[in-house]
């Protein structure tokens, strides 16, 4: 056997070894099982994000813990080692150290031998995970902001009197499995808004209210849909009593902004949007024959828009029963994030679903990994009685 440098018990000779020599171990003085100590198999493009601590370990002591960076949500799983894995500490960590002489030792006839603190059992490896965010609508459902909490406050921002089922963005982070770029996009997915710093979803009906006053005012002041200043709309819907905040909130839920020139803040309404928000406000009684829900939808249509019924893609779903066609809500939004739990929501509400019916349900759902034919293989039974038949999906 070749004699490593002496004077070195550390992980630095066993970095030194030359290649085809040997070289002896010993049990470390501190030798034992610290379990604080965890080695973690690492994709070279996370090892920055690592480095400079810009990740994070979420999740709630009944859950399984994810890491996030600022952008992606990972799973980690426990991957035991089929060989012995040594870790040696680096001979300048005091803390590994019994006494000095452990950490120095100069002693040019002694033989060199690497000091083993730990054996590992196994590491801990990422896989990419889409974020658990059904969770944030569980919380911000709790507690809708609502046309009462208006009429109790006189100003807006204070919240803190009754903050019960409120959460601040810190809060979330602690609770929802989720990166914060994740975090932030769900949030507006789901038209939440921070008020006195608190994350909010308006009440539906509230929200109704604030868009018909919208409407209302558009009339009057000749305003048009495709061109809404937001000073003056949102002067003339606090004329109307609504506060500020949701004024703006209204333009953003239902309008894209298109021109921020010269000082001005210009707004579109978007016309698919406010179509569905109608079509909803008619179905909320329950189910209804399509000639009755066609009429009273093209009625409440703001005039200058264009409804047309391929907007309620994955909004709506119809049947035929006898000679009528019913129609009633079902909304992707209010489905679970989870395959397997959309899934099995889905096949709850029909027992078989064409392709044509079932795409818009499914086309949002994201599993890193897997493709839409993979989740389809997986969760659903394809039908077909003929080449030229649309294909029928039931669950497996």
């Amino acid at each position: 056997m070749e004699q490593p440098q002496s004077g070195c018990r550390g992980a630095e000779a066993v970095l030194n070894i030359q290649p085809s020599s040997s070289m002896s171990i010993t049990y470390h003085p501190l030798f034992g099982p610290h379990d604080d100590l965890i080695l973690l198999e690492l994709d070279e493009k996370l090892l920055p994000d690592v480095l400079q601590q810009r990740i994070t370990l979420r999740g709630q002591p009944d859950e399984d813990a994810v890491l996030c960076t600022g952008s992606k949500t990972y799973g980690i799983k426990f991957v035991g080692n089929s060989n012995s894995v040594f870790l040696i500490p680096p001979s300048d960590q005091t803390e590994f150290c019994e006494n000095s002489l452990d950490c120095n030792r100069k002693d040019h006839d002694q033989q060199v031998v690497a000091s083993v603190i730990k054996v590992a059992t196994g590491s801990m490896e990422l896989f990419e995970v889409a974020p658990r965010l059904d969770k944030l609508k569980l919380l911000l459902s709790e507690n809708p902001y609502s046309y009462q909490e208006d009429t109790e406050m006189e100003d807006l921002e204070v919240v803190e009197q009754s903050n019960t089922g409120l959460y601040k963005w810190d809060d979330l982070v602690e609770k929802v499995q989720a990166s914060d770029e994740e975090l932030r996009s769900e949030l507006q997915a789901l038209s939440a808004v921070e008020i006195g710093g608190y994350w909010r979803i308006v009440d539906e009906k509230y929200m109704d209210t604030i868009l018909r006053m919208l409407l209302h005012n558009s009339v009057i002041n000749d305003w048009s849909l495709d061109a809404l200043n937001e000073d003056e709309v949102v002067t003339m819907l606090e004329s109307d009593g609504f506060p500020q905040k949701l004024a703006c909130h209204c333009l953003h839920v239902y309008g894209n902004k298109v021109d921020e020139s010269l000082g001005r803040q210009v707004w579109r309404l978007d016309e698919r949007r406010v179509c569905v928000h109608f079509a909803r406000e008619v179905l909320k009684e329950g189910k209804r024959k399509m000639d009755s829900f066609m009429v009273e939808w093209m009625r409440k249509i703001p005039e200058g828009m264009q409804a047309c019924f391929d907007m309620l893609e994955g909004e709506v779903l119809t049947e035929r029963l006898g000679v009528d066609t019913w129609i009633h809500a079902f909304s992707v939004s209010s489905l679970p994030s989870s395959p397997a739990e959309r899934f099995s929501t889905l096949f709850r509400e029909r027992p078989k679903w064409e392709w044509k019916d079932l795409q818009p349900y499914i086309r949002d759902l994201s599993v890193p990994g897997l493709s839409s034919e993979g989740l389809l293989l997986k969760y659903t039974r394809k039908t077909q009685p003929t080449q030229d038949a649309e294909p029928v999906f039931s669950a497996r």
